[in-house]
């Protein structure tokens, strides 16, 4: 068992080993006096001596390892035997056991004051370990993830509800709130999903159990509690939150309200369903905290930005915006209304809902249940003098035919379109009513997107394609020398909840429609269209664009072929394969929101 044998000081051994200088000890320990805070720590702040170096320094004088989480593959429940109140206050983690001993990493493993109460409380030997503070407390939000304190408080407010539980009564906004085990559970629950980084979470009752799903990077991420009967408060508590009706179980209903988790501002928007087994409650996380990203921090390859921003530029016209749900078209929206929101130009909206509140910009929530529909407020909005015009989305013929009208008259509109492509959007507008003629006369592009999740730099690890995926890729008629390196996955790690993707980009394709594919338009012949749209020098295919990423390792070929879907997809016979975008080094898409 390694132990401190004494109480030493690291300011006179870093003196003695000449790393720093009598004169700068002085000063970090006036320094240390008004701020609190650790020598070391003080030390590296004042920029006297490399926290790398440091540690190492330690390491070598007390004779124990230097270990970097970021690379260390945890188990957690040698994690858990520590409490997580005492691994933050006094900066440690398990790492690992071995004869009996735990190796625990400290980020100041000089302190024998924490060294002995992780005895204490471990009741095993302790064999100390340096680590970076910045990457334990990282590390620390991951591991301590709150599904077992989700657990504990299901079990708890299941024990309370009783055989009656389920009484308005008893249940009601005038109970003590900040003692009731159903709010203790919904701050864990909102906590735990902020510090997953979720956009959704689902509460979905089922027979004998409860499921407490989230969705992280795209892909839901599962609890299952036993106590069934906690559904009920839950939703009811949501309800009057978003100020719902709370007697009313038999529609859907909508809502929202703001929380405040760990310091962000979260806006939640809930939709609750009647389900078989209850009622089942879906929640959209937006963080008002992160404010709203412009066009250049969308990821957009700078090819397309350089397009992308001429055509919002166009003084009329309009522009399409195009993926599934959860493809970040809205955010895609929104970065282009903030680099167009100046005080000359009159920009209105008609949004379901209003996900972001940016100013100067006049914000319209449509209402169904009182007739405000997409097309009225569009109708209404050309009435308020605009100069460019935000339509959430291209619902049906009346709202497509004012839209149309409405960029042939001078203004700009931007709308998004649920379509898989961007060649098969002119053509939608043309099935759902649309006069040729319209359409060819009014819209300037379509962007196509889609979200696809990024490789974990903590594990990402080279990867052969199986026979099955070569053929696959056989498809792109990739170039050799673009493989060469070869393809890479990330294995999984507690970096990544073992899933070996974290974090999103976006994957995009755009196409600018010139005359012939107009002609086309115009004609409605689709197939013309198409092979206009392929034809063209500045379209490339989304799925090309998406295996550019899997060729620099940001994402995975399974990646591509699960977001993409093209394996059917071949280069046209006269067309040769189109040259790589040059991608940015670092983009990021936070896209939480469709």
């Amino acid at each position: 068992m390694t132990e401190p044998k004494k109480k030493v000081r690291i300011g006179d051994l870093l003196v003695q080993n000449e790393v720093i200088t009598e004169e700068q000890l002085m000063t970090a320990l006036r320094e240390q006096k008004n701020t609190g805070r650790k020598l070391g720590r003080t030390l590296i702040d004042l920029g006297y001596v490399e926290e790398d170096n440091l540690l190492n320094f330690l390491s070598r004088q007390l004779d124990i390892p230097f270990v970097q989480l970021r690379h260390f593959q945890f188990n957690n429940e040698l994690v858990k035997r520590l409490p997580e109140a005492l691994a933050r206050r006094f900066r440690s983690i398990v790492l690992a056991e071995q004869n009996g001993e735990l190796l625990v990493g400290m980020a100041d493993p000089m302190d024998i004051f924490a060294y002995d109460e992780l005895v204490r409380v471990l009741k095993q030997p302790v064999k100390q370990a340096v680590v970076r503070e910045s990457e334990l407390l990282n590390t620390l939000d991951l591991v301590y993830r709150r599904t077992d304190e989700i657990a504990s408080l299901a079990e708890e407010l299941e024990d309370e509800l009783g055989d009656d539980a389920f009484d308005l009564a008893d249940l009601s906004a005038e109970s003590e709130a900040a003692e009731a085990p159903v709010v203790k559970l919904l701050q864990t629950l909102f906590e735990d999903a902020v510090q997953a980084r979720s956009s959704d979470i689902h509460i979905e009752p089922d027979e004998n159990v409860v499921r407490i799903r989230q969705r992280v990077d795209g892909v839901l991420q599962e609890q299952v509690m036993k106590e069934k009967r906690v559904n009920s408060a839950l939703v009811l508590r949501l309800k009057l939150m978003a100020g719902l009706n709370i007697s009313e179980k038999r529609l859907p209903q909508d809502g929202r309200f703001n929380v405040r988790v760990k310091g962000r501002s979260i806006d939640v928007r809930v939709s609750t369903m009647p389900v078989q087994f209850g009622e089942s409650v879906v929640m959209r996380l937006l963080d008002q905290s992160e404010g709203t990203l412009d066009l250049s921090g969308t990821g957009m390859p700078p090819a397309i930005l350089e397009r992308f921003r001429k055509l919002i530029h166009t003084p009329h016209g309009m522009i399409l915006v195009t993926g599934p749900t959860g493809s970040g078209k809205t955010t895609t929206l929104y970065g282009a209304l903030s680099e167009l929101n100046r005080p000359e130009v009159k920009i209105i909206t008609a949004e379901d809902p209003v996900e972001y509140r940016l100013p100067r910009i006049t914000q319209v929530q449509v209402n169904p249940k009182i007739g405000l529909e997409f097309a009225t407020v569009l109708r209404a909005g050309l009435r308020q003098d605009p100069d460019v015009m935000l339509v959430g989305e291209m619902r049906d013929r009346e709202t497509v035919e004012i839209g149309l009208r409405a960029a042939m008259t001078g203004h700009l509109v931007l709308s998004t379109l649920h379509t898989n492509d961007a060649i098969s959007s002119a053509m939608r507008l043309i099935d759902m009513g649309a006069e040729p003629f319209l359409v060819a006369s009014s819209l300037l592009g379509v962007v196509a997107q889609r979200l696809i999740r990024r490789n974990c730099d903590n594990c990402t690890a080279p990867y052969e394609p199986t026979e099955q995926e070569q053929v696959w890729l056989d498809a792109f008629h990739l170039d050799p020398l673009d493989v060469a390196a070869g393809f890479v996955k990330g294995r999984g790690c507690y970096q990544c909840s073992n899933t070996g993707y974290k974090g999103r980009i976006g994957v995009y394709e755009m196409l600018v429609l010139d005359e012939t594919m107009l002609d086309a338009l115009r004609r409605r012949d689709v197939s013309a269209f198409s092979k206009a749209a392929q034809r063209s020098e500045l379209y490339r295919p989304l799925g090309h664009a998406a295996m550019d990423y899997a060729i620099q390792g940001i994402t995975s070929i399974q990646e591509v072929a699960r977001v993409t879907a093209m394996s059917g997809w071949e280069e046209p016979a006269d067309q040769a394969p189109p040259t790589v975008l040059e991608m940015p080094d670092e983009p990021g898409l936070r896209g939480k929101g469709d």
